[in-house]
């Protein structure tokens, strides 16, 4: 009976041991492959003391490597945590004294940046390698070591000795900013991911014959459908270099010459795509779905989208990560009518779980256009923060909506409204989004659709600068189309201004000639806006 994650990978190697189950910049690892050589790495894990319920960080570009340290320190009863490899040592070093890392497995193109982080102070005591690259010599501490890939590979193929592990044990804990600025480690278990993975495969009708891109980091929450979901159905999972999204031709091609069937990713990378990936010169026959989250996707990139590749199923996911998804909407006809200027519903929660918006008066919300704060119940709710009780008392609360047991429940922080369905939740905002300036109510989403709405905007992003007088003042960024010429901030103000009240009109607007800053998840960064 599978109930943790490394069993996907098992049960799929014994039906497909000769199937590739990761692709990568043309390198592959069959079923099998990837299946012994993670036995190798939880061996050698187990020999470096590490015991069920151990942190071990992760410190790889994306690869073959990435998966296979996965499921190889899951394997050994360990919970992964993802180490951003382009952000600075000295997050890195608090996140491994956060959860006390004692081991890390790296590559050998990482381990000039490894000094660095003893230099923050880290208590890593071992490093293992995940490939045999040379690399120039470093130094470390007097109590730190060094696993050759080599020794690695000395270990037995076979299984290990079960380490004990049930499905309430942590798979990994993974990283996100904190409003202060201080990364918080949100814990998911294994039975929390499985929920999710399970109604994937089902309702997306996954098989062995599924070819799915892995484009999101394992940082980030998107990941986990990539690799886990795939692997359940005993599909190929390929993987999609870092560096690739900034070519968004070359991304439309690689979906081509794979024979990509379906592909998961943040919308900015697949508006990108569409503006100018030249899609109709590709032949992507093969993609039969297209899964989108972690942002709003502008309704008229998607409707030019859809226009594009016509012949896929469009779903938008939603959840934080705290939830992973939670949420699902199949875009449908109607949502890209031209006289829609909004995004698609976030929808409905996936099966097994529940989700409900509770409004101001701590009611749950049953009318359409009440907004409220939306709450996730389930198995899909994480554990807390790692080593917080103070910002997991903050969200992760009793649900009192439910009077006859205890029962814990994930206040998300984002404001929604039953569509007028009364079965599917619309995205509002944020609610540390919504903002005051001269005493009205703003929601910075609200903004930027309007903005969207301009035809000449290709990009755009509202931030709230702190103001003593008004209390914040409303700065817009924007990116136009190529070729666009004699539009200035004044008329971008008027375009707002006929759209939304006058307070809503951001005092100033600033014209970039290339794309907003991103997060190493795709996300424009806001905080960087914020403080320019």
């Amino acid at each position: 009976m599978a109930y943790l994650l490394p069993h996907l990978l098992t049960e799929s190697a014994e039906r497909f041991p000769d199937k590739d189950a990761i692709r990568f910049q043309g390198d592959a690892m069959t079923y099998a492959e990837l299946d012994q050589q993670t036995n190798q790495i939880a061996c050698a894990l187990q020999m470096a003391g590490v015991k069920r319920g151990d942190r071990v960080g992760i410190y790889v570009h994306k690869s073959l490597q990435t998966v296979m340290s996965v499921f190889g320190i899951m394997k050994a009863g360990g919970v992964y945590v993802p180490l951003d490899p382009n952000a600075p040592a000295k997050r890195h070093a608090y996140i491994s004294r956060n959860c006390d890392i004692k081991v890390v497995v790296t590559a050998a193109n990482k381990m000039k940046v490894l000094p660095e982080f003893y230099e923050e102070g880290t208590p890593i005591e071992t490093i293992i390698m995940l490939d045999s690259e040379a690399y120039d010599e470093i130094k470390l501490p007097a109590n730190a070591s060094v696993v050759s890939w080599e020794a690695v590979q000395q270990h037995p193929t076979s299984p290990i000795d079960d380490p004990g592990t049930i499905e309430t044990d942590l798979a990994y804990i993974l990283y996100t900013s904190g409003s202060t600025g201080t990364p918080k480690g949100v814990m998911i278990a294994h039975k929390t991911i499985f929920t999710f993975v399970n109604w994937c495969v089902e309702r997306f009708s996954m098989t062995e014959a599924d070819r799915c891109t892995s484009h999101a980091p394992i940082h980030f929450d998107l990941s986990t459908f990539d690799m886990y979901a795939t692997i359940k159905a005993g599909g190929t999972v390929v993987l999609i270099p870092e560096k690739l999204s900034v070519f968004p031709t070359q991304l439309v091609k690689l979906l081509q010459d794979e024979e990509i069937t379906m592909t998961y990713m943040v919308p900015s990378i697949l508006s990108m795509m569409v503006n100018y990936g030249k899609i109709s010169k590709y032949d992507l026959s093969k993609l039969r779905s297209i899964l989108f989250a972690g942002e709003v996707f502008p309704i008229k990139y998607l409707r030019k989208l859809v226009e594009a590749i016509p012949h896929v199923d469009y779903f938008n996911l939603y959840g934080p990560t705290e939830t992973n998804v939670c949420t699902y909407y199949e875009v449908q006809e109607k949502d890209l009518a031209e006289d829609i200027d909004y995004p698609v519903p976030i929808g409905k929660a996936c099966e097994n779980m529940e989700v409900f918006a509770v409004d101001k008066d701590n009611n749950i919300v049953t009318e359409p256009g009440v907004e409220g704060e939306l709450w996730a119940r389930g198995h899909c709710v994480a554990q807390g923060y790692w080593a917080d009780p103070e910002k997991t008392a903050k969200g992760f609360v009793r649900n009192e909506h439910n009077p006859n047991y205890f029962e814990m429940a994930y206040k998300t922080g984002d404001i929604v409204v039953l569509d007028e369905d009364g079965i599917n939740y619309r995205y509002v905002g944020r609610r540390d989004h919504m903002v005051k300036s001269r005493g009205y109510r703003i929601e910075l989403g609200e903004i930027e659709s309007a903005l969207y709405g301009h035809s000449s905007i290709k990009e755009t992003a509202v931030v709230a600068i702190p103001d003593d007088i008004v209390g914040n003042r409303i700065k817009a960024f924007v990116v136009f189309n190529e070729g666009v010429n004699g539009i200035d901030a004044k008329a971008l103000q008027t375009h707002v201004g006929s759209r939304l009240p006058h307070y809503m009109v951001p005092e100033k607007i600033e014209i970039w000639d290339e794309e907003l800053p991103k997060t190493s998840t795709g996300k424009i960064n806001r905080p960087h806006l914020v403080a320019l």
